[in-house]
């Protein structure tokens, strides 16, 4: 299995985590962003930590390089205001034009991928990431008519942070950081910079909405090592695409869990994605047999 393979791979559990953690958001009921950011943020920390001590136990080298160090506080700092910008705009927009924004990351983390660390994107590869983004408006069906524009430009800057901060994991992985090292520093300062406002502003909770919100962690906890390992295998221009699934195991869950059935133009946008990721798998694994042949 080569890299893009495992990255393919990787980003597609990152989808499925993410639906599921904002499923056990929903289910958490009406409590502040900022508290249900926090917690998903707390127990990702956590089991990073845990993880942590384990490849220590191992042997594993886990420190931390002067090289590294910039490049972890801008993944944190960027995937921190993706998240902050991002519940913002969820409790202050439709969900669907929140979302829609939000699914700007990919394009972000393509754009950056380009001035950043200089990776080239070839015609194909940028017609299917449009193509890709045409097939989640199918889905999300945005009604921008209604928006407010703070909270709409707020949103954009959610999707242009974590699309950054994906660039960021993507330059880490290049220095060969361990991908927990990555998560529990992410976590641990998204954790640090809400706790001021949470305690201001701290909702109590009941039984049920605590094991919703860990669930939401946990759920969190895997899609960032998922994603982080995604973006250490392949660049975002490969992999981005399959980010795409996210809506189409929100709208199983969706039907699971709250008896909701998409419509006709959902299941357009559905096989459109499906179709795009298809698609530019096989034109990157033909790509790669006709360089190890010499173009013939």
């Amino acid at each position: 299995m080569n890299n893009r393979t495992k990255g393919i791979l990787c980003i597609l559990a990152s989808a499925f985590c993410f639906a599921l953690m904002s499923s056990f958001v929903r289910l958490s009921g009406d409590l502040p962003s900022v508290q249900k950011s926090f917690f998903r943020n707390l127990i990702a920390a956590a089991v990073a930590f845990i993880l942590l001590l384990r490849e220590h136990r191992k042997g594993e080298k886990l420190a931390i390089t002067r090289r590294q160090l910039p490049l972890l506080i801008l993944r944190s700092v960027f995937g921190t205001v993706g998240i902050l910008c991002n519940f913002y705009a969820v409790d202050h927009l439709v969900l669907s034009d929140a979302s829609m924004l939000n699914k700007m990351s990919p394009f972000f983390a393509i754009l950056a991928s380009y001035f950043v660390l200089k990776e080239k994107l070839t015609p194909v590869q940028g017609a299917g990431v449009i193509a890709a983004f045409i097939g989640a408006l199918f889905i999300i069906k945005p009604t921008f008519a209604n928006m407010d524009l703070m909270p709409s430009l707020i949103g954009l800057i959610g999707g242009m942070g974590a699309g950054i901060a994906y660039t960021m994991v993507r330059a880490l992985g290049k220095t060969g950081i361990h991908k927990s090292v990555i998560v529990f520093f992410f976590s641990a300062f998204s954790c640090l910079v809400v706790l001021p406002v949470l305690i201001a502003g701290y909702v109590p909770m009941s039984g049920g909405q605590l094991l919703c919100l860990i669930g939401a962690g946990v759920a969190a906890a895997g899609g960032q090592f998922a994603v982080t390992g995604a973006y250490c295998f392949a660049p975002a221009r490969e992999i981005s695409v399959y980010d795409y699934t996210q809506v189409i195991f929100s709208a199983l869950l969706g039907f699971i869990l709250f008896n909701q059935l998409p419509d006709g133009l959902s299941v357009a946008g559905y096989l459109i994605i499906c179709g795009t990721g298809a698609a530019i798998f096989l034109y990157n694994r033909r790509r790669d047999r006709l360089a190890v042949s010499g173009g013939k």
